[in-house]
């Protein structure tokens, strides 16, 4: 009966240890894919602008530098 017993205890284990596994994701289409690699270049794209913005000194730079984050603003709300 105690065999029983410990046998059930594994069955739940292994069915709880399965349960806590992340759910994998439906395999993407390959437009869903360019999509979102054109998504992670542009908010790559945009931290990098943020950065330069943060350390220009010059007034014509800094105002090039707010025109081209606008622009990829405009990118990333357009993808969704």
């Amino acid at each position: 009966m105690a065999r029983g017993w410990e046998s059930k205890s594994v069955e739940e284990q292994q069915a709880e240890a399965s349960s806590r596994l992340p759910k994998r994701r439906p395999p993407q289409t390959p437009e869903q894919l360019a999509e979102e690699s054109k998504r992670q270049g542009l908010f790559l794209a945009r931290q990098r602008v943020l950065q330069q913005l943060e350390v220009a000194h010059n007034a014509q730079h800094r105002e090039m530098l707010r025109q081209a984050l606008a622009d990829l603003d405009g990118q990333l709300s357009q993808l969704g």
